[in-house]
């Protein structure tokens, strides 16, 4: 959703910006990946989002 709210951003220009792989970017918004916290600051941080906006973890 906040790729498609960010002009329609590919999972390559979101992973060009944060550093990691298209294909990196599809698991982790599949949920068959977490990302690393610092991945995690990196794609709240391009979308301008509080990091507990873009991420919740359900234990």
């Amino acid at each position: 959703m906040l790729r498609f709210m960010a002009g329609e951003m590919t999972q390559a220009e979101l992973g060009e910006k944060i550093g990691l792989t298209r294909q990196t970017v599809a698991a982790i918004e599949a949920g068959k990946y977490s990302p690393t916290l610092e991945a995690a600051f990196r794609i709240a941080q391009v979308f301008g989002k509080p990091l507990d906006e873009v991420f919740q973890w359900e234990g």
